[in-house]
């Protein structure tokens, strides 16, 4: 059963923001790989959009969700078409999906319900509920010793509107650590543009984390301290660590000129955000990803021009394969990244 949904602030708040030129895909963003256009899709059941997130768990089950609150999963190695099995359902609509230190139970981020974890057996148990501070699970990553860190993007906007935070462009979102053990969560940092992909350093001691509005990749040193590595020429969405350093982005849109260019225009942005949604500032229809290391310098990208696979906002490396994971598409899909 859905759980109610909260309704969003009719008005958006916007302030004067200085417009941006979105950069060309070249050099190393150069669509010169465009292997995400051949993609192998496993579909989600008829009817059934949005596994934003995929994961593969130590059972071989490929995992994601849909926006009407359900988890589903694949065996690993299943062919083009196979259709999943059902593995939980939240009664939200999941997000991001990590394992815990276990390796067997998953923890899910729930954007209505907030902190969830999910037992092999299909239990759904909340970890932090939707009472403050939590608004808009969006992402995690768990450390060694079972803390979770992870984004909680607006404390404005429900996930159904996220478009208006971003139109908003206000500091809005925060990146929470919550700890099992004790069952407290605290804010790690705060004032951040919806906050969206995270993963920890190989070493624990800084999280990597992507802005999705200021289309910024930054270092969040757990120490103290949040360092700009990166302005992407794409919206980034989730991110996930290889272990080795390097890392993962799911970019489910190049830059959007008209909406790089009415930042500058507080009144114009709020009157976008009353529109309809086919009238507002839509993403592109393009496939894209790319890996980065620790610094921030981009080692690899993938392309599908064609869209044939696109607004990604999942992504995850598992052996010589790439799966992805769409915010509004019917199914994850697989590429080789050989």
């Amino acid at each position: 059963m859905l759980i109610p949904r909260p309704r969003p602030p009719r008005l958006i708040r916007p302030v004067r923001e200085p417009a941006t030129s979105p950069p060309a895909l070249a050099g190393a963003w150069a669509p010169t790989d465009r292997r995400l256009d051949d993609a192998e899709l496993l579909p989600l059941p008829a009817g059934a959009v949005g596994p934003e997130d995929v994961l593969v768990d130590g059972a071989g089950r490929v995992i994601s969700g849909d926006e009407d609150g359900r988890l589903w999963w694949w065996p690993v190695d299943a062919p083009a078409g196979t259709p999943p099995q059902l593995l939980a359902e939240t009664g939200g609509r999941p997000l991001g999906i990590e394992l815990d230190p276990s390796g067997e139970a998953l923890v899910v981020c729930d954007a209505y319900r907030g902190l969830l974890r999910v037992t092999p057996d299909g239990t759904v148990r909340e970890l932090t509920g939707t009472a403050p501070p939590v608004h808009l699970a969006n992402n995690a990553t768990v450390g060694r010793d079972g803390t979770i860190y992870f984004t909680d993007s607006s404390d404005r906007f429900p996930v159904s509107h996220w478009k208006r935070d971003l139109l908003e462009h206000r500091p809005n979102g925060r990146v929470l650590a919550h700890h099992p053990g004790s069952g407290r969560t605290e804010v790690v940092t705060d004032g951040l543009y919806f906050p969206n992909g995270i993963a920890l350093t190989p070493d624990e001691s800084a999280l990597m984390l992507v802005e999705t509005s200021t289309h910024r990749l930054l270092r969040v040193e757990l120490s103290g301290g949040v360092r700009v590595l990166a302005d992407l020429p794409a919206y980034p969405d989730n991110l996930a660590s290889v272990g080795d350093g390097t890392y993962w982005i799911a970019l489910p849109s190049p830059r959007v000129p008209i909406a790089e260019r009415l930042l500058p225009h507080p009144r114009l942005r709020q009157i976008a955000a009353l529109l309809p949604d086919a009238m507002q500032p839509q993403p592109r229809r393009y496939g894209l990803v790319a890996l980065v290391d620790d610094a921030g310098t981009v080692r690899r990208t993938l392309h599908g021009p064609n869209g044939n696979y696109s607004m990604i906002t999942g992504v995850r490396q598992h052996g010589d394969h790439l799966w992805l994971g769409s915010l509004t598409g019917s199914g994850v899909a697989r590429v080789p990244l050989g």
